[in-house]
């Protein structure tokens, strides 16, 4: 049974997907490029709702993938979404999340090292969907001319080439005319005199003697014959050959993944000189984005910084409507550990939104506490009574913002894993930073400005 068929069988023996469209091949427009090796397969799903008890996207998936797993051995499976494949091969550069390309000259060493970098990370917990796109198995006939033995003859490398060229792939005899149209008559030999390699080394070459007459040497006397394997598909990138090794990462975060697999292959597979390795998909452009954030998330906070110093024109009050911001990312922290999710960009999204928020509940308290500092209070008391008056808003404001995002940081339905890293992140920080934000800064507070004041500071009147 071919394999296509096959394999819409079994998907469609699971009850979650409606239906199955596959496409073998590449399309007539050419759009998606693709070798005849290559079969996409379109299943909608039903709606969650209507999925047994338990069931996940992520369960059925290694429900399928096992099922292929023992239907057809040798061959590679991704599971994706169209615009996401999209996505993915854009980023990779090959069908699939994620691919290390080994860059090289030699496609033999390329196909060696890629066996062995696959081998180093079928053995890293997490990988999933690993194959290699092979750039051999093209078998290749190689007619090498010896020209020392073709002048022995009187023969040049042209005419055997002329030979070798009418014999197998024809050439052009005549010119058929029909009215006012042109058919060129091309000829060669019957397929049973160049069906197989010792029919091709006995094809005669003409040689003209001193005598006139006609001498015929069989071409393995001429030139050296084997048949080989060669390139069935060459991967460019920068003007240089790779092959690529795709692969997934699930149940574990990508990054810890990548690492153990690159320090797996950096132990125990040598390149040599003149080859490298490059990580591109998900995993290079995680490592992007953690490029831009280092440069970003300090730029970040100096500019709150700034503003706040034109706010409160005090660098002790700036920083004190900063110091809630580690409090934010703990609680941020600690959601993305309960929860079992990894970092990600969408996690980095919600951390950065926490600034602003824990920045704000911050200005709210040390605003508030310099108003009533100006009445004459003293520190102590100031920052209770600041700390008592702000808290339902604080706490107001933040809680909020968490139990609006409770129910897309606890979602698991399809989709959510995009969304979830930013909502836990969120909920977290919103949760935990303003309550120790409400006990710990009031007291950093008092603290610097007791150290600063004399104790009976606030009996004297405002602070000058």
């Amino acid at each position: 049974m071919p394999y296509v068929t096959k394999i819409r069988e079994i998907l469609l023996r699971h009850p979650e997907i409606i239906t199955v469209v596959s496409q073998h091949g590449r399309p007539d427009d050419g759009s998606d490029a693709a070798g005849f090796y290559n079969a996409e397969f379109f299943a909608p799903l039903k709606p969650f709702e209507e999925w047994p008890p338990g069931l996940t996207k992520e369960k059925l998936i290694d429900q399928l993938q096992k099922e292929f797993a023992n239907e057809f051995v040798g061959t590679g499976f991704n599971f994706s979404q169209y615009i996401q494949d999209n996505v993915e091969e854009a980023l990779s550069g090959v069908k699939g999340e994620n691919s290390v390309k080994i860059v090289g000259p030699d496609l033999q060493k390329l196909e060696g090292l890629a066996e062995q970098v696959m081998a180093e990370m079928a053995n890293v917990k997490g990988v999933t969907d690993l194959g290699i796109f092979r750039v051999l198995g093209q078998p290749n006939l190689n007619i090498k001319i010896d020209r020392q033995k073709a002048a022995r003859y009187g023969l040049n490398a042209g005419d055997i080439n002329n030979v070798v060229q009418a014999a197998l792939g024809g050439t052009v005899a005549t010119t058929l005319l029909e009215a006012d149209r042109q058919f060129s008559v091309t000829v060669r030999l019957s397929p049973e005199y160049r069906n197989n390699i010792d029919q091709i080394k006995n094809l005669k070459v003409s040689v003209t003697s001193l005598s006139g007459a006609n001498a015929y040497i069989p071409l393995e006397d001429l030139a050296t014959i084997t048949l080989d394997t060669g390139a069935s598909y060459i991967y460019r990138e920068g003007n240089e050959r790779f092959i690529p090794v795709k692969f997934s990462v699930r149940d574990r975060d990508l990054g810890s993944t990548v690492e153990e697999a690159q320090q797996r292959i950096q132990n125990n597979v040598k390149l040599p000189p003149g080859y490298r390795l490059v990580w591109a998909g998900e995993f290079g452009s995680l490592q992007s984005a953690k490029q831009r954030l280092t440069v970003i998330i300090p730029i970040s906070i100096a500019l709150i910084l700034v503003l706040l110093y034109a706010l409160f024109n005090s660098v002790r009050d700036s920083l004190m409507a900063l110091s809630g911001i580690p409090f934010a990312i703990g609680g941020g922290v600690l959601a993305l550990y309960l929860t079992g999710l990894a970092f990600s960009v969408s996690a980095a999204v919600g951390f950065i939104s926490l600034f602003g928020v824990s920045v704000m509940n911050g200005i709210l308290i040390t605003a508030y506490y310099n108003e009533v500092r100006s009445t004459g209070r003293g520190p102590l008391d100031a920052m209770a009574h600041a700390a008592a008056q702000r808290m339902r808003p604080t706490l107001m404001m933040s809680l909020s913002a968490c139990i609006g995002l409770l129910p897309a940081a606890i979602s698991t339905g399809i989709g959510s894993q995009v969304q979830r890293p930013l909502a836990a992140v969120v909920v977290g920080g919103m949760f935990i930073g303003p309550i120790l934000m409400l006990v710990v800064v009031p007291a950093l507070q008092t603290l610097f400005t007791s150290a600063r004041e004399p104790a009976n500071a606030g009996a004297n009147g405002p602070e000058q």
